[in-house]
């Protein structure tokens, strides 16, 4: 093996794990991304629920100051629209990464079988 064939092999294998890595903290921020979709769901369903002179209450700090419901409902659907947006974004670029990975991986594969003298003519 050379050592322009060893070096290129090795930042090859360096780009692929900073690839790995920049994959799992997207599939990490989707999950958390999919909680507050479920939590922010769940409250907006809460709110569907509630009839029109009900209080809604909202935790500022250690204190639960009154809120307008259409204002609070408003936040809430807002909130749910944002969500759903990063979502799509973040889906987007998991699709992304993972082609990417695939495509390094399939260099690091074909870069080793050259070295190995594996490579087809």
């Amino acid at each position: 093996m050379s050592e322009q064939q060893r070096k290129k092999l090795e930042s090859e294998t360096m780009a692929l794990q900073k690839l790995q890595k920049e994959y799992s903290t997207l599939v990490s921020s989707r999950q958390k991304l999919d909680s507050q979709l479920q939590e922010n769901t769940l409250v907006n369903n809460e709110f569907k629920l509630l009839n029109a002179e009900a209080r809604v209450y909202k935790m500022i700090g250690p204190v639960l100051v009154l809120q307008d419901k259409a204002e609070a409902t408003a936040n809430v659907e807002k909130r749910l629209e944002y969500i759903s947006d990063e979502l799509g974004r973040i889906e987007k670029r998991i699709a992304q990464q993972a082609k990417e990975q695939e495509e390094k991986s399939v260099s690091i594969f074909k870069l080793q079988m050259d070295i190995q003298g594996i490579s087809k003519a």
